[in-house]
């Protein structure tokens, strides 16, 4: 007998240090090992979740005390002075599962941890085998701590959530360092039965849950981690509602996929390396004021559609962004009405023109580049220009390019500041030649507007906003604008951490873009845009404002750019065929005869914006204009006092007070003879814009044709040879010498 009791024990020892010589710490499971991406308002509160798994790794510094001593109550309370295996605990399990007492594991955490870092979860007895000679490896390799921090990161609480801190969001939404000796409690009881215990999810299971989280709390009294009389005064957490995984709904997939966009285009983080997860992200974007742009939307616009009787209502997208001038911070942004439904972000999309939201870049390239009209005079705000309709712009050696205003419209003698305020295309084209096509492309690259902006070609169409930038960018723009011609590249991220450890971020140091007096000039004349012209909508704001709107070709987007010294926000409505996805026209949306930038767009910037700046003082801007930039004079309109060929100055002097040669009717050839209505390259006269049929009104034409919401039917030749279409487009695209847009249905 003895000597088989000795064969026995030798047997067992040669096993043990058999299986510890070949039994080796293998590399972490992957599922272990994944995290979810924790996305946070610039409060703090949570914004969004990504990933396959719901998990997010803290330190133990990082889950409360109450939390910890919970966790050991529950499971192992020796943990701490016990060895990594309780063969005791491991052979009466066995007993009581084979004797159909029900399963039980009779596992350390040590051996819990094991199973749920390097092994499966599979009942075997080579796992268990595996299991007990890696706890005991491990245990003389790990420390107690890491080894308790490692299974409070990767055990199971139920709804969807791996890991302590996942479960204190998904249970009581708070992080695990702020979790109660109740709270704590109770997610150590539910780690017995996840599914069962949820008193939510299963209320008639309420007693048993509670019979559990009682235990946890005798345990931590007789371990002496809580006094018997704090003890006494704990009562049951209830849990909140369980909320069924929303993922990337509502807005949330809008703003996760542009922080994303915006980490990895300024190549912060790699997106393959964030896709792994364990990010948290606070970003720069503020709840409240999130919630603001909703609601905006919301009663300006989608409560107003009627996709049952009106087809065109299916078409409405709209999209907006609001930034901190001062910092360059995205505050909020619109991408949507669901990230689900419709998927592409209509705030970073870059598929619209800009329409006349573009125009005050022309006016600050004007104005920082000293520039002049063809017949030298220097431009401001109350330069006069010939707002002729299809009057053709001079100086342009590129062909004949002959805009039509909004409506068909001819405005005569204008200021540049009137000119804004109506949005008169044809003004607008000859100052882009004035300055120069592109000077103006680079003062608008400067602002703000991306190097590969689609359609940002020096031509003179590019005044009338034939470019496709993103609201975004527009947005980024014209916070350059209220910040006084400083450029600082936008940013949506605030802070990134993972396991605890910072990401640098790149340094937001604004830049001079363009001069002050350029800036802030434009500025002036923004504000007499909502003050006197196409978007007094924007005075419901109750701030000082300045903004421009803008309606793209065809009607198929409608813009107000717009900011108060606080704040630059941006906001376009769009056309689009759910089906197709091809731009559509918004004429007869929401029950109206067509929507511009003045209507909708501004409505919502104004409810936006007043909701976004309440309780902030209402600060006026501090503006340091340019020289001749002071409020507008009447023009004069008597005999030989109309503007000339490229605009005048009023009363016929440049702004330094020199005299200039006589004005024109309203163009001249370089001999300096008069022309009836613009030169061609002989300088023989056109006959004021006229053709075939057509009958002039002030200086404009019909062109032989009838106009609908602004557009001209007919479809003429130009003298450059190609034939524009309805919306004003050449054929070829290149006929008109303009860049191949006449920009006939661009307007307000």
């Amino acid at each position: 007998m003895l000597g088989t009791f000795v064969g026995v024990v030798l047997i067992l020892v040669g096993l043990f240090v058999l299986g510890y010589n070949l039994v080796k710490i293998p590399p972490a499971n992957t599922t272990a090992t994944k995290q979810s991406n924790v996305y946070l308002y610039a409060d703090g509160s949570q914004l969004a979740r990504d990933g396959e798994v719901n998990r997010e790794i803290v330190t133990l510094a990082q889950m409360s005390k109450g939390a910890q001593h919970a966790a050991l109550a529950a499971e192992d309370r020796d943990f701490y002075t016990e060895s990594a295996v309780d063969p005791k605990a491991m052979i009466r399990a066995a007993w009581n599962t084979a004797t159909g007492k029900g399963k039980q594991s009779g596992s350390t955490i040590t051996q819990q941890y094991v199973k749920n870092y390097y092994l499966a979860q599979e009942q075997t007895v080579s796992r268990k085998v595996k299991e007990f000679f890696i706890s005991i490896k491990l245990d003389r390799e790990k420390s107690k701590d890491a080894i308790l921090e490692g299974y409070l990161n990767t055990s199971y609480f139920g709804r969807n959530a791996y890991g302590i801190q996942a479960a204190a969001q998904a249970y009581y939404g708070v992080d695990a360092k702020d979790l109660t000796v109740g709270q704590g409690a109770y997610l150590a009881a539910l780690l017995n039965a996840p599914s069962e215990y949820d008193v939510v999810a299963h209320p008639e299971n309420k007693s048993a849950a509670l019979a559990r989280w009682n235990y946890v709390l005798d345990g931590m009294v007789k371990k002496n981690w809580v006094t018997q009389s704090a003890r006494d005064k704990v009562k049951f957490p209830q849990p909140k509602q369980a909320v069924v995984a929303a993922g990337m709904s509502g807005q949330r997939g809008y703003l996760v996929r542009a922080v994303k966009d915006y980490l990895t285009e300024h190549k912060i983080i790699a997106e393959d390396t964030l896709d792994t997860g364990g990010y948290r992200i606070t970003t720069t974007l503020q709840k409240p004021k999130q919630d603001a742009f909703v609601k905006a939307v919301d009663d300006q616009v989608m409560d107003k559609l009627d996709k049952k009787n009106r087809k065109v209502d299916n078409y409405v997208r709209a999209g907006g962004v609001s930034i901190d001038p001062a910092t360059g911070k995205v505050i909020a942004m619109y991408g949507g009405i669901d990230y689900t439904k419709q998927y592409v972000n209509n705030a970073t999309r870059r598929d619209y023109q800009v329409g006349s939201t573009f125009k005050p870049f022309v006016l600050t390239s004007a104005v920082q580049n000293g520039s002049v009209t063809q017949d030298g005079r220097t431009i401001t705000p109350n330069t006069g220009y010939d707002g002729t309709n299809r009057r053709p712009v001079q100086g342009w050696t590129g062909g004949t390019y002959a805009p039509e205003n909004e409506d068909g419209v001819s405005y005569g003698p204008i200021s540049v500041r009137e000119a804004t305020d109506k949005s008169v295309n044809s003004v607008y084209a000859q100052m882009a030649v004035d300055v120069g096509p592109s000077k103006v492309k680079q003062t608008a690259l400067k602002l703000g507007l991306p190097e590969n902006t689609p359609d940002l070609n020096p031509y003179p169409s590019v005044a009338l906003g034939t470019a496709t930038a993103s609201v975004l960018d527009m947005a980024e723009a014209y916070a350059t604008l209220a910040n006084h011609g400083k450029h600082g590249t936008y940013t949506l991220v605030e802070k990134i951490t993972k396991d605890g450890e910072g990401v640098q971020l790149p340094k937001q140091a604004a830049k001079a873009a363009v001069s002050r007096e350029a800036a802030d000039t434009t500025t002036s004349v923004l504000q007499s845009v909502v003050q006197n012209g196409t978007a007094t909508a924007a005075l419901a704001a109750g701030r000082p404002a300045a903004g421009k709107t803008g309606t793209a070709e065809e009607d198929q987007a409608a813009w107000f750019a717009g900011y108060t010294p606080h704040l630059a926000t941006v906001v376009a409505v769009m056309g689009q065929d759910p089906e197709s996805g091809k731009h559509k026209a918004l004429y007869g949306a929401m029950g109206l005869p067509r929507i511009n930038g003045g209507g909708a767009p501004a409505q919502i910037w104004a409810q936006f914006t007043k909701a976004a700046l309440k309780g902030k003082p209402v600060a006026d801007f501090d503006l340091r204009l340019q020289a001749g930039a002071q409020e507008q004079q009447p023009l004069p309109t008597g005999p030989g006092d109309e503007p000339g060929t490229g605009g005048q100055d009023n009363g016929g002097t440049t702004s330094d007070g020199g005299q200039t040669s006589e004005p024109t009717t309203e163009g001249q050839t370089d001999g300096g003879t008069p022309t009836t209505g613009g030169t061609t390259d002989g300088g023989t006269p056109t006959t004021g814009g006229t053709t075939d049929g057509g009958t002039t009104d002030d200086g404009g034409t019909t062109d032989g044709g009838t106009t609908d919401d602004g557009g001209t039917t007919d479809g003429g030749t130009t003298d450059g040879g190609g034939t524009t279409g309805a919306g004003g487009t050449t054929d070829g695209g290149d006929a008109t010498g303009a860049g191949g847009t006449t920009a006939g249905l661009f307007g307000r």
